[in-house]
């Protein structure tokens, strides 16, 4: 299938027709509520996702394990799913990324797999990068009276380019407090099999994380990726710390409701 949008297209590109929701392995597990506010806001934005029940792993932890064979036949599981649709969103820029930034390279001794799986990269997005990419949306409408620090997830930042978006989508909305965190592009230590391979340096980076994140003064933490706040969340548990974790979907979808 030839894409219809191009990544990175910039402001006023065509609005796809077909959008799938890709929901992560994360969202669909442990959180559901990052999933159903995906949904009120391509809602709220004229798009109907659809979300094809065949989906599976984007194929991440295969890969960083350094099972290559087996995460190409999960890329190819989401070719066969995703190849239909024009675009391709995600409330995740670490499952984005992966299939931006990594699948091409699993086929590249197929070309003809290789050119549709680029193809299928292009189109695919982190939520808040296909709000204001594509659909340049300002304001969802949001209200949510609560002080907010922003961590910068380091697949959503280095991989996909996500910064001001989401800074931008926040500060419109109403009664938020946005306060900057400091260093907030420095990785939280989860890094998924590398909190596993490395526990005490994981742990050790997480603590400065959570250092910064109470230094704001913030009631809540946001992020892009539920895995970064997993893992924030439970170093903040642990410290008995009041600050809580939410999912940047969630306060964009806050007591917004569907066009």
């Amino acid at each position: 299938m030839e894409p219809s949008i191009v990544r990175f297209p910039g402001r006023g590109t065509v609005r796809p027709r077909r959008v799938a929701l890709f929901v992560t392995c994360l969202v669909d597990v442990f959180f559901p509520e990052v999933g159903a506010a995906a949904v009120r806001l391509l809602r709220r934005f004229g798009i109907e996702p659809e979300f094809p029940e065949a989906q599976t792993c984007c194929g991440q932890p295969a890969f960083n394990a350094g099972f290559h064979r087996d995460a190409r036949a999960v890329a190819r599981t989401f070719l066969d799913v995703f190849e239909p649709f024009e675009a391709v969103v995600a409330p995740s820029g670490s499952c984005a990324s992966m299939v931006h930034e990594h699948f091409p390279g699993l086929f590249s001794g197929d070309g003809a797999l290789r050119e549709r799986v680029a193809g299928l990269a292009n189109r695919t997005y982190e939520l808040s990068q296909f709000l204001t990419e594509v659909l340049c949306v300002e304001s969802t409408g949001a209200r949510f009276p609560h002080s907010v620090t922003y961590h910068d997830s380091c697949h959503s930042l280095r991989s996909m380019g996500v910064k001001d978006g989401p800074r931008r989508l926040l500060r419109a909305v109403e009664g938020l407090d946005l306060r900057e965190l400091v260093d907030s592009e420095v990785c939280c230590g989860f890094g998924g099999t590398f909190s596993v391979k490395f526990p005490e340096i994981s742990a050790a980076m997480a603590e400065d994380k959570i250092a910064r994140i109470e230094a704001t003064g913030a009631e809540f933490v946001a992020a892009t990726d539920s895995s970064c706040l997993m893992h924030v969340g439970g170093a903040l548990a642990r410290r008995g710390s009041r600050v809580r974790t939410i999912h940047l979907a969630e306060i964009l979808a806050c007591g917004v409701e569907s066009r």
